[in-house]
């Protein structure tokens, strides 16, 4: 990822229509979720004396399997989803920081605020984190998230996904996005999923099945790549959504 941010906020803005409408009815608390007042600019370097920070050395490469965090096996579907990141040219992003968060195989994320009706799994957290290798490649090792209802609009469910977020090389350079999951039949329901006009686009958020990736009877294998920059590049929250 290149040291400036504002190259990648600017490639991202430049087709509105790959990206989320910030305010899109049918996702009610869209609204709530962005600036509504004009943006101040702020010192970066400022930031990131107060900002979290990390480095090569303390992140483990166990870290990135999540079906081993705990005393016993998570229940669910093992798979490995695996992917690189890449800028627009197609060239790899290495030793950038992916982090990803999810629900169970129930649907539940271990969050005081998700107290749905689906069981907790003792044994599993939901999060990992791993570097990307010198060809920009990442993989996590985890089990298969089930939708889950939530409370935009009556009978409202997510389609199953994972959460990811990306570091460059400061904390100002986060970008989050989602991956989905091929198939599924809530694509037409969901107003976050609908909320990006570009059916391309939309595209890019779902994973390809890869059976290059799995593995005999111990896990299923997904592969998702990552582009940061140009036509091709992955839907994204925007730091003004935020």
């Amino acid at each position: 990822m290149e040291a400036i941010a504002e190259k990648y906020q600017r490639d991202a803005t430049d087709r509105p229509e790959t990206q989320p409408r910030l305010d899109y009815p049918p996702y009610r608390s869209s609204i709530l979720r962005h600036p509504t007042k004009d943006l101040h600019h702020t010192d970066p370097e400022a930031i990131e004396t107060v900002a979290p920070c990390f480095g090569h050395q303390d992140v483990d490469v166990l870290e990135s399997d999540l079906t081993i965090q705990h005393g016993g096996e998570p229940i669910g579907e093992r798979m490995v989803v695996t992917g690189r990141v890449l800028d627009g040219d197609g060239r790899p992003v290495a030793n950038q920081l992916v982090e990803i968060w999810q629900a169970n195989a129930a649907g539940r994320y271990i969050h005081k605020r998700d107290q749905h009706h689906a069981p907790v799994d003792p044994n599993f957290t939901g999060v990992g984190r791993a570097l990307t290798g010198p060809d920009g490649s990442y993989r996590f090792t985890t089990i298969k998230p089930g939708p889950y209802p939530w409370r935009n609009h009556g009978n409202a469910w997510r389609p199953a996904h994972i959460h990811f977020s990306l570091f460059g090389t400061a904390f100002t350079q986060r970008m989050i996005t989602q991956m989905y999951f091929p198939g599924d039949p809530l694509f037409a329901l969901d107003p976050i999923y609908q909320a990006i006009v570009d059916q391309q686009a939309r595209d890019r958020l779902v994973a390809t099945y890869d059976h290059e990736v799995t593995q005999h009877e111990w896990n299923t294998g997904y592969r998702w790549d990552i582009v940061l920059t140009g036509s091709h590049s992955t839907p994204m929250e925007r730091e003004d959504d935020q």
